[in-house]
């Protein structure tokens, strides 16, 4: 009998290899222009095996960007890129999804239009600082969107969803509401005092989100569409106090809309659950901060927890072949933190599969 993890599953109107999802992470290897690089079509390729991919996160307009040499999707020739990347991964067998990231206030002028300011729901400038071209900057105070700009940002992410799937051949979309990026910083009191419909209340504070998100439906259809959440992460400076609330509106908002699924970073266990219950479609959950990454535990989350699938992250940056580890249960790679972000092909297309290493 096939054990729980290494099942097949299906995923809306996609059939998975497994039950094992490769998590969204930054890995700052485009060019430039934002256009994916032929070491991002090995990168992924490699890990073809999962039974799906989620992209790291990629800005669906120059105003979204938050980090150097991350990917676009805003542009025909960043989706012409993307289209290599999943001409690979495809021809492996494997599924992928990309992730719609606006970073909103994480960001600075060096990185945006013009020198212009980040924009955010509120101008309340994040803690600490952000990497540039230059180095390490301090973050600006971002610039409020005005209310009659909104829309065009939600329009940003159906466009960018579209020429995602239409242009560069992506099996579907990922709407990156975590982590401290725009969706998230409009959820939460700390980063959103807005007195117009996207803020006060939770069901305000969820409206951009659920904008957003049916938007991006409405363009490419709800069985390609899912949506990463993080229920009080506080990273990139978040404060979130009314966490039960606000993610009882953003599930109630998205529910209605056929969604493929849901994908949670999971730190409040209680949430998770209230998620599950009030959740009707597949639920991703990413544990990995907590658990080790192996098949008993991953495995565990299937069985005994509220998972469909499970995403792992830095597992998969070390280990291309990690499905086939951990069917073994063989060792993994260790992970090397300091290529994690931006360099060269050191520590990003060259850690040795099973036999190699052997």
């Amino acid at each position: 009998m096939t054990p729980p993890l290494f099942s097949h599953y299906r995923l809306g109107d996609l059939e998975l290899a497994n039950r094992l999802v490769m998590a969204p992470m930054t890995r700052n290897r485009a060019g430039a222009d934002g256009v994916p690089t032929p070491s991002m079509v090995t990168y992924y390729a490699q890990r073809a095996t999962a039974g799906l991919i989620v992209t790291e996160g990629t800005q669906p307009s120059a105003v979204g960007q938050g980090y150097p040499f991350t990917p676009g999707i805003h542009t025909d020739e960043q989706a012409a890129g993307w289209r290599r990347v999943t001409d690979a991964v495809h021809e492996q067998g494997g599924r992928i999804f990309l992730q719609i990231m606006h970073a909103g206030r994480i960001s600075h002028p060096s990185l945006q239009p013009g020198g212009d300011r980040p924009v955010a729901p509120s101008a309340v400038r994040p803690a600490g600082q952000v990497f540039t071209p230059s180095g390490l900057q301090d973050f600006v105070e971002p610039r409020a969107l005005e209310t009659d700009e909104i829309a065009g940002i939600v329009q940003d992410y159906a466009d960018a969803a579209r020429r995602a799937v239409e242009q560069g051949g992506f099996d579907g979309v990922e709407v990156h509401g975590a982590n401290g990026y725009l969706p998230h910083q409009f959820l939460a009191e700390g980063t959103n005092s807005r007195t117009d419909q996207y803020g006060g209340s939770a069901e305000n504070r969820a409206r951009f989100l659920v904008e957003a998100t049916t938007a991006v439906a409405a363009a490419v259809g709800g069985q390609r569409v899912g949506v990463r959440l993080s229920p009080a992460n506080s990273f990139n400076d978040i404060v979130e106090h009314e966490t039960e609330a606000v993610y009882a509106a953003v599930v109630a908002g998205l529910a209605p809309l056929g969604l493929t699924y849901l994908h949670v970073v999971e730190e409040p266990a209680a949430v998770t659950a209230q998620i599950r219950k009030a959740w009707p479609a597949t639920l991703i959950v990413n544990a990995a901060f907590s658990l080790p990454t192996t098949q008993e535990n991953l495995t565990g989350l299937l069985e005994n927890g509220p998972a469909d699938l499970v995403a792992v992250g830095r597992a998969f940056i070390a280990n291309p072949d990690l499905v086939r580890r951990l069917q073994l249960d063989a060792p993994l790679n260790p992970a090397d933190e300091t290529s994690f972000y931006g360099g060269t092909d050191v520590g990003y297309i060259d850690y040795p599969e099973l036999d190699q290493a052997a």
